[in-house]
């Protein structure tokens, strides 16, 4: 809004420059080129009718430089007048130009958000007697949507949940993104525990690079972090397959990282040998918080190279987020741990980033 404000005193400060340069010159030297530029300046700020008011202030200001001057003639004033004239029309034609691009490049990113709620929708606000939220920070602002996932669905077996990056970049991460949040939404409700759901997984992804064929069927694979509560809250299992763990905020806002009890490669890679991933289970009490997130976060490094500590920098965020006794929401929490990792990585996105945190609320 505020550069909206200032637009209009661009091209005005070009013509007042030129005023002075006129006035503080020999009155062989000219300012015409500097009044030529106000309505090009003015062409990307300004709509149609602002454009021409400038083209005609400046050949206002042009002809009575060159009276002061005595310089008006055909070379200094007519010339000169033709040429803003023509300017001014020419910066009409850029404007319109632009405003047709702009327009297409709205469509495109709502088409874009579109696809992307398609693609990965947002999780209810509330379910089953959690309060979710959930974020996604893609690495280019074009890019919408990438290669990272979340997903929470309520199921018989209570609510289960998959946090998800996927191998490689653009159309094809896309594309396998959707199968695995396919097969997710199917085998969450189907397998009876969570080992069962992740075997499904496995299984449905083979299956998928498969048909794919390629480099997909040879080394396609996503790292995920699939969990399920039980039914009365009280505990959270999880299975870890090669995916940054996830943080157990407690109700005092202490941050404990829930590091897997034995490492286990991403899902699709079934077909280089049988893997034992256990199932871990933690405690979940009410007034505790579970987020999870991809290694957009974990990975996030300063111009040192030290990596992001979410573990360390959370409860700091939320005693900063607290004041006059209340707490800061679970979406004023993500908010503001996706700001603290863009300050500590300089302002630069270096990989897509999807948060998804789950707070158990006090009865």
């Amino acid at each position: 809004m505020v550069q909206q404000r200032r637009a209009p005193w661009i091209p005005v400060g070009v013509i007042v420059l030129a005023v002075v340069t006129d006035l503080a010159t020999p009155p062989n030297v000219t300012s015409a080129p500097l009044l030529m530029a106000a309505p090009v300046s003015a062409a990307p700020l300004l709509m149609p009718g602002g454009i021409v008011a400038v083209g005609l202030v400046s050949m206002v200001v042009h002809a009575g430089l060159t009276r002061v001057d005595g310089t008006f003639g055909w070379h200094r004033g007519v010339a000169n007048q033709v040429t803003l004239l023509a300017v001014t029309v020419l910066a009409v034609l850029i404007n319109r130009t632009l405003h047709r691009q702009n327009a297409r490049t709205r469509r495109a990113l709502h088409i874009a958000a579109v696809a992307q709620r398609a693609v990965l929708p947002r999780p209810p606000s509330r379910l089953d007697g959690l309060e979710i939220a959930a974020r996604y920070v893609p690495a280019e602002n074009e890019a919408m949507i990438g290669g990272d996932l979340y997903v929470v669905q309520s199921t018989p077996h209570g609510t289960r949940l998959m946090v998800g990056d996927v191998r490689g970049k653009g159309l094809g991460a896309v594309n396998a993104v959707c199968a695995d949040i396919g097969a997710f939404r199917y085998a969450a409700d189907e397998a009876e525990d969570l080992g069962q759901l992740v075997l499904a997984l496995e299984r449905a992804l083979v299956r998928e690079g498969g048909r794919r064929g390629g480099l997909e069927q040879q080394e396609g694979f996503t790292t995920a972090l699939v969990a399920e509560f039980s039914t009365d809250l009280n505990v959270v299992r999880v299975v870890n397959r090669g995916h940054p763990p996830p943080l157990l905020l407690d109700p005092q806002g202490t941050a404990t990282v829930l590091e897997p009890s034995q490492e286990a490669p991403p899902l699709g890679m079934i077909t280089l040998g049988d893997w034992v991933f256990p199932i871990d289970s933690f405690s979940f009490p009410p007034g505790s918080t579970l987020l999870c997130y991809t290694d957009g976060i974990t990975e996030a490094s300063d111009a040192a190279g030290t990596f992001y500590d979410a573990a360390a920098r959370l409860p700091i965020l939320l005693r900063c987020g607290t004041s006059a006794g209340t707490s800061a929401t679970l979406s004023q929490t993500l908010d503001a741990l996706v700001r603290d990792v863009r300050r500590h990585a300089g302002g630069r996105r270096q990989d897509d980033q999807a948060l998804l945190a789950l707070h158990r609320p006090y009865a």
